[in-house]
């Protein structure tokens, strides 16, 4: 019995690419050196994305074999989403954010992962709003803004991950699972699988009281039907 809990954990935890990458751990640190926004806009909900968590999603991504020739991280902010792609081995990754300040800071953190480990794909770095980004991809990733500060933002992130793939990981806050199942088969996809999350806020704004805030959050795995 303790053979097969060992086998399956390797399996779990190892990678047979060719890119340098050799476990989730080792993909968590990598993705923990990453500098994050030096002055998150509030209206724009910008948060850095907790490594251990895109480590953990990003590797499912992997093991399920969701990994796109071409991808897509909507609202890439400091790109640790689609910098991970290119880490485990995605051909072309397109960043999209409308922020030049948050894509230069992406930029610099694809240098520090090409620093840890091999890279062979391409990023592309487009600064304009998701609106206007039409590109077919394999796959988008995401985590995009709740909706908190502006009504309906998460709505459109998925509409535009509709139109441009068929595969789709994307963040949301837990309690709108009811919302996102609903939504996604109206558009004609289906939820496959949720991964629920203790995310972690940290104090950036002035405004904030406590040092790490925590809320329930769920990376949805989304695909045409």
């Amino acid at each position: 019995m303790a053979e097969k809990k060992t086998a399956k954990k390797m399996a779990e935890n190892e990678v047979f690419g060719k890119h340098g990458i050799g476990s989730k751990k080792a993909l968590a640190v990598i993705l923990s050196k990453f500098e994050v926004f030096k002055e998150p806009k509030v209206s724009s909900e910008q948060y850095a994305t907790d490594a251990e968590i895109a480590a953990e999603v990003l590797w499912n991504v992997y093991m399920a074999n969701d990994i796109g020739k071409v991808s897509a991280d909507l609202g890439c902010g400091t790109g640790i989403l689609g910098i991970g792609m290119l880490l485990l081995g995605a051909r072309k990754v397109f960043f999209v954010d409308y922020d030049s300040k948050a894509l230069e800071i992406a930029k610099n953190n694809l240098e520090k992962a090409k620093s840890e480990s091999s890279i062979a794909g391409k990023a592309i770095f487009i600064c304009e709003s998701i609106k206007s980004f039409n590109e077919k991809v394999d796959l988008v990733v995401q985590n995009p803004p709740f909706g908190v500060k502006i009504r309906h933002m998460d709505k459109m992130f998925l509409e535009k991950a509709f139109e441009i793939s068929n595969v789709i990981y994307s963040f949301h806050k837990s309690e709108s699972k009811g919302f996102i199942d609903k939504f996604s088969r109206g558009n004609g996809f289906k939820v496959t699988n949720v991964w629920e999350f203790e995310f972690p806020l940290k104090a950036t704004l002035a405004y904030h009281t406590k040092k790490i805030k925590r809320i329930k959050v769920s990376c949805f795995r989304i695909e045409k039907s």
